[in-house]
C-alpha cells in the first residue's frame, strides 16, 4: 500500500520505435541475385540445382590426362631413338 503524495511522479514513456536502416550495397546485392536467378530460370523461393552433375566433368579430365600421357610417351620414344642413333654413331664411326 502506497502513501499518498502531493507531488505527481511521471513514469517513463514507452513507445514502439522501429529503426530503419538502408544499406545500398545489400540492396544492390539482392537485386543482382534476383536477376541472376531469373536469368538461370530459378523460381522465387526455390533452391538452385546445378545442371552439371557429379561425374560429367570427370570424363573431360580423364580425356585430358590420357592425351598428355600419350604425348609424353611419344616424346620418350623420340628421345630414346635419338640417343640410340647418337650412341651407334659414337661406337661404330
Amino acid at each position: 500500500m502506497a502513501l499518498p503524495s502531493f507531488f505527481k511522479i511521471n513514469k517513463n514513456k514507452k513507445f514502439n520505435f522501429i529503426p530503419r536502416y538502408y544499406d545500398q550495397r545489400k540492396e544492390n546485392l539482392e537485386e543482382r541475385i534476383r536477376s541472376i536467378e531469373r536469368e538461370m530460370g530459378v523460381k522465387e523461393g526455390e533452391a538452385y540445382r546445378p545442371t552439371i552433375r557429379k561425374g560429367q566433368m570427370s570424363n573431360y579430365f580423364n580425356w585430358k590426362k590420357r592425351k598428355t600421357q600419350k604425348q609424353s610417351n611419344i616424346r620418350l620414344i623420340i628421345i630414346l631413338v635419338v640417343l640410340f642413333f647418337i650412341s651407334y654413331f659414337l661406337f661404330f664411326f
